[in-house]
């Protein structure tokens, strides 16, 4: 454990630090303890003390006037100005906002700890990911291509081309509170597309200096700063956004209930989503694998983000051979990882994002052990004498005899279950037999097993990892799953695709008329 004091859960303390980020950032907001009458403010919380920070008031012009209906029309307004910006131009946007991301670095991640509790060199991480995303899309900006087909007519030219397609709609969670909108919103720009942001309602300090930001890149690069919006509310907000048929796509991160209300009521419309939703994440452990790497792989993948985030590991597929020895290493780490205020440097394990978590994995422990399952370490809850209210848990290790339903469903919290194979086959069964597709891994020596793993009847997931833990994603790869996790693609590769409209072309530089597959019509 480490040696966190009670002075840095206090909320006056926890105050000072944001306030002292937003100053620096120059969001034109002032976090106060009370809200005052009839002000426009939104309450504020922290995790890591679980306890009302007080208030923040939306001072910002943009933010005051920013009623949904207002924002989809200046939304619409500033899209048919914006499209016909060159997309280098467009990406000269991105271009300073990257660059305000690195001079403002550290104070952001001071707000990713103190909305989400991250641990810091996990904070600075989701900052960096977001200044990597904007150099991804300011090359992407001068290489948005298409193609040139052989036609079969004679004197015909033959294209197809991308065009902006309009708003569009990010809906994100609190895990990632600034790194997923980063992926749309730096693609959706570059691509000619305004964005209409909703964030979580646990991260307004997040979402406001990200798009204080946003807005300030927009107006250094001489373009409008509408571009960039935000919009606050609860989920009928949120409902609101993805009903309107102005907004031809919205990108939705959450869970696969979230999901499931979110496509019908866009694909009704006849819109896109792009939906990245729950991940229910496997990795598999041969009898070749080096154990060292599986011990350091292991942990980080279920321990990190206290078990919060999508890619999370949540079951461990062990060889029967390897199984006793693989848990006793992860209980090995496990009992060495420092669980505490994630301002403290040594932590490595901050809180959930609130009580309710914990209660969940709490059950959910017990669902596993009335199941047959073993509780092999953690699972307890830490720290509540220095922060009653909030969700300090230790990471669970749980050892399963089988599948169970349990297993099968995604507890947003850091529990790893435990279960072994004797073949291959059943591995991959096991590995794919959950309804969610998110990520996957194999650990293994073996290159028939790497490539069977990731071969067309290996992994069906949408992302698949050959000796590292299935968390955490760079951005050069287009990120997503299948099945339950909603089967949408951002951040990297030709993600940008789903932002844009697809249009073929025939242009005909002759002074004839053929017609194709040789119709005759004279």
């Amino acid at each position: 454990m480490n040696t966190t004091t009670g002075a840095k859960f206090d909320s006056e303390h926890l105050r000072q630090v944001a306030r002292h980020a937003l100053d620096t950032i120059g969001v034109g907001t002032r976090i106060e303890e009370a809200p005052r009458s009839n002000s426009d403010s939104v309450p504020l919380r922290s995790p890591i003390n679980g306890r009302s920070l007080g208030v923040v008031r939306l001072d910002e012009e943009f933010i005051r006037q920013s009623d949904l209906e207002a924002t989809i029309s200046r939304a619409v307004t500033v899209f048919d100005t914006w499209r016909r910006e060159p997309a280098p131009r467009r990406g000269e946007v991105v271009r300073h906002l990257g660059a305000q991301l690195r001079r403002h670095k550290e104070v952001l991640a001071d707000l990713v700890q103190i909305e989400v509790g991250k641990i810091r060199s996990e904070a600075l991480g989701e900052v960096q990911e977001m200044i990597d995303i904007c150099d991804f899309a300011v090359g992407l900006s001068r290489q948005l291509h298409g193609l040139t087909i052989s036609s079969e007519r004679p004197g015909h030219r033959l294209a197809e081309t991308w065009q902006p397609l309009g708003p569009v709609g990010v809906i994100s969670a609190f895990n990632f509170p600034m790194a997923v909108w980063s992926w749309n919103a730096t693609l959706a720009l570059v691509c000619g597309d305004p964005v209409v942001w909703k964030p979580s309602e646990a991260t307004t300090l997040c979402s406001l200096a990200a798009t204080v930001l946003a807005r300030r890149a927009a107006v250094e690069a001489g373009l409008p700063a509408d571009v960039c919006q935000v919009v606050f509310g609860d989920a009928r907000v949120g409902r609101s956004l993805v009903a309107d048929h102005r907004v031809p796509v919205i990108s939705a991160t959450g869970s696969t209930r979230m999901g499931k209300i979110v496509a019908p009521i866009v694909a009704e419309r006849f819109g896109r989503s792009i939906l990245e939703l729950g991940g229910n994440n496997a990795a598999i452990i041969t009898a070749s694998a080096d154990l060292g790497l599986v011990a350091r792989g292991v942990t980080f993948a279920a321990a990190g983000t206290a078990g919060q985030r999508c890619t999370t590991l949540r079951r461990l597929i062990v060889h029967a051979s390897r199984h006793d020895e693989v848990i006793e290493r992860i209980a090995r780490a496990y009992s060495q990882l420092r669980v505490g205020n994630p301002l403290e440097r040594d932590t490595l394990v901050g809180p959930l994002i609130d009580a309710q978590s914990g209660t969940t994995m709490s059950t959910a422990i017990e669902r596993a052990v009335a199941d047959g399952g073993r509780l092999v370490v953690g699972g307890e809850r830490c720290l509540v004498d220095l922060a009653p209210d909030a969700a300090y848990m230790r990471p669970a290790v749980v050892a399963m005899p089988n599948q169970s339903e349990i297993v099968r469903t995604e507890t947003f919290a850091p529990i790893l279950y435990v279960m072994s194979y004797d073949t291959m086959d059943e591995a991959l069964a096991i590995q794919n037999g959950v309804p969610q597709g998110l990520a996957s891994s194999i650990f293994t020596t073996d290159l028939r097993e790497a490539e069977r793993f990731t071969g067309p009847a290996g992994s069906d997931c949408g992302i698949a990892n050959v000796n590292i833990g299935p968390s955490g994603a760079e951005i050069g790869g287009a990120f997503g799953g299948e099945k339950e996790t909603g089967g949408g693609r951002e951040s990297g590769s030709d993600a940008w695709k789903a932002y844009m409209r697809r249009q073929t072309q025939t242009v005909n530089y002759s002074d004839d008329l053929p017609l194709a597959q040789g119709v005759v019509f004279e």
